[in-house]
């Protein structure tokens, strides 16, 4: 993975170390590194204060006090941050700190009034006054619009707004405590939206919905295909757009923030979902070689969507690893710190969901891959299946009777969602109604075998099997068709866990740990997810239920520069594998489909 011309670089005092490509810049390293660093400027070497020293190195470079962002690196080295550079606020996401660093920046200025003596136009006015503070944004035109009405009517009181690199409006008075950003989880069946404070982090509104496109299909292969008819990509984007407004117009007046108030988005989501999002044909991802439009972060105004934030809000996305491999997987990778520290065993990260995606790094090679699932584990073509909200079962166990967990409480659920499918199959399979092919044990097999009132569950409707997981009357039952459509999703994403690990040489029972992520991680138990066959057979300790990482990755990107700079740097990090349709996969699909045997508890 790593060329002869990577560097590594050890960072003082917190002793972490990354490796990076010859010219890359320390405050690149840094944020690399999830390390903060000043850097009001952007990067651009104006505002002094992302200063470091380098303490030792090999080869030409100086050492000594340098710029971060304006120092190449050309060999390994040692670099020392100053204390008051990691002191900047912090918010805890996903269990760990992100230092908040936003892309959008505000400054109040009280500018001196023209006169005979200072006839500067009015944006060189505004431009000189955040050059003192270290800010040379380009403007945006719309910005000369209304700005000499707007600074008189202040008395010359007013605050710029910049994003990224550029001013994008100046505000009557000091609007400094009223900056919000979006971050958007775009799923193929769920999307999800938070609306959050760019000055604390803190998260004042958030909310999920179904995604307006499954009218067009389950799955992103059903999409492609109705994109390329005639007006099916409009069709799409309308539907994924109007999902977004919904989520805005729920999150927004929760939240008590204005629209204008909110300056930037930041989307995340497969590469198809990405393209329908921008209204970019996606018909390349759908056949070999499967080649996507587009890979890097875009950037562009969130009103060329018709998104209806600030008018100069910017929507930007997080890079892609492939066709198959999204924007998704790199920001729960970001929010789990999944390729930072050093890993002594391989670590597996899975997003479980319609499209499932899997991560394996072994030593400083990372693969990643994604396995077509289907859409059992977001309660698709589920008899009873719903998405993971209110009223849904997110856990079943089986003793003397059935017991249920519902999202939000209650005892009448209105389905089940994934969480609880994957628990319900664990539990029949550990109490010995469902085998190992996957068969649901008949009426009269399960008498004697368990309790009588989980035996008079077992039933069977129209000829078919199935198992009633509440009162009769709620009409609630998992049926044969159910476990095999589970069984489908699980061998996909197995499949694909053994092939990845293959590749790099390394075996399941070494794995030292999974990281399981989707719509329902939160809710998943390991243990059931383990009895499927879904990871290795390893300790139960060692499989970790992360939730929606994706959509805390998100958020990270919203709050930090460097976190998104981590996330751009990542597809350098992280081989892209294609490998639905090898012989290899193939075979370990057909192999996973039965459910492993039953070993000990630990």
């Amino acid at each position: 993975m790593y060329g002869p011309a990577d560097h590594r670089v050890t960072f003082l005092p917190e002793g972490w170390s990354t490796r990076v490509p010859d010219g890359a810049t320390i405050l690149d390293a840094a944020n690399w590194a999830g390390l903060p660093i000043d850097s009001v400027c952007g990067g651009r070497g104006t505002c002094g204060k992302c200063r470091v020293t380098v303490t030792a190195r090999r080869g030409a470079m100086a050492t000594g006090s340098v710029l971060a962002c304006r120092t190449a690196i050309q060999s390994d080295c040692t670099v020392e941050i100053p204390t008051p550079a990691a002191a900047r606020q912090k918010v805890r996401l996903h269990g760990r700190s992100v230092a908040v660093s936003p892309n959008v920046q505000k400054l109040c200025l009280r500018l001196a009034e023209p006169s005979p003596d200072d006839a500067r136009s009015d944006l060189r006015r505004v431009a000189e006054a955040l050059a003192a503070a270290g800010l040379e944004p380009r403007a945006n035109p719309t910005v000369l619009r209304d700005l000499p009405r707007l600074l008189r009517e202040s008395g010359f009181f007013v605050t710029a707004v910049i994003c990224g690199g550029e001013l994008i409006a100046v505000e009557r008075g000091d609007t400094t405590g009223q900056t919000f950003g979006v971050a958007l989880d775009i799923g193929t069946t769920t999307v999800a939206a938070a609306i959050v404070n760019l000055e604390t982090g803190a998260v004042e509104a958030e909310e999920s919905l179904l995604n307006r496109q499954v009218s067009y299909g389950a799955d992103v292969i059903a999409r492609i295909s109705h994109a390329v008819r005639t007006h099916g990509l409009a069709d799409l984007q309308e539907s994924i757009v109007g999902t977004i407004h919904d989520l805005l117009a729920s999150t927004l007046e929760r939240s008590g923030v204005r629209r204008d108030q909110v300056y930037e988005a930041v989307a995340v989501g497969n590469a198809t979902m990405l393209h329908l999002l921008l209204g970019i044909d996606p018909r390349g991802i759908g056949v070999s070689p499967f080649a996507p439009a587009f890979q890097d972060p875009v950037i562009m105004r969130a009103a060329d969507l018709g998104l209806r934030l600030h008018p100069e809000a910017r929507l930007t996305t997080l890079p892609l690893l492939g066709a198959y491999v999204g924007a998704d997987i790199v920001s729960g990778l970001l929010a789990t710190e999944f390729l930072r520290g050093a890993a002594d065993r391989p670590r597996l990260y899975i997003d479980i969901g319609t499209n499932g995606e899997i991560a394996v790094r072994s030593g400083e090679r990372c693969l990643c891959a994604a396995a077509p699932a289907g859409p059992a584990f977001e309660g698709a073509q589920i008899r009873c299946g719903m998405r993971a909200s209110e009223g849904a079962i997110e856990q079943v166990e089986i003793a003397g009777d059935v017991r249920l967990r519902i999202i939000g409480g209650g005892s009448r659920p209105a389905g089940i969602c994934g969480s609880g499918l994957i628990d319900a199959v664990a539990a029949l399979r550990t109490s010995g109604l469902l085998d190992e092919s996957g068969r649901l044990a008949r009426p009269e097999e399960a008498s004697g075998r368990v309790p009588d009132a989980v035996a008079r569950r077992v039933v069977r409707q129209n000829a078919v099997a199935g198992f009633l997981l509440s009162a009769p009357e709620d009409g609630i039952v998992l049926t044969q068709a159910d476990i095999r459509a589970l069984q489908y999703a699980k061998a996909a994403i197995a499949a694909g866990t053994a092939v990845l690990l293959s590749r790099l040489a390394a075996a399941p029972q070494d794995v030292g740990e999974v990281l399981l992520a989707g719509a329902f991680g939160s809710y998943l138990r390991p243990a059931s997810a383990r009895i499927l066959g879904l990871v290795p057979w390893i300790p139960v300790g060692r499989i970790r239920a992360v939730g929606n990482a994706a959509g805390e990755g998100a958020l990270a990107a919203l709050l930090s520069r460097g976190e998104r700079e981590a996330a751009r740097q990542m597809t350098r990090h992280v081989e892209y594998e294609e490998i639905s349709g090898s012989a290899e996969f193939s075979q370990r699909f057909t192999a996973a489909l039965a459910f492993p045997p039953i070993l000990n508890s630990e």
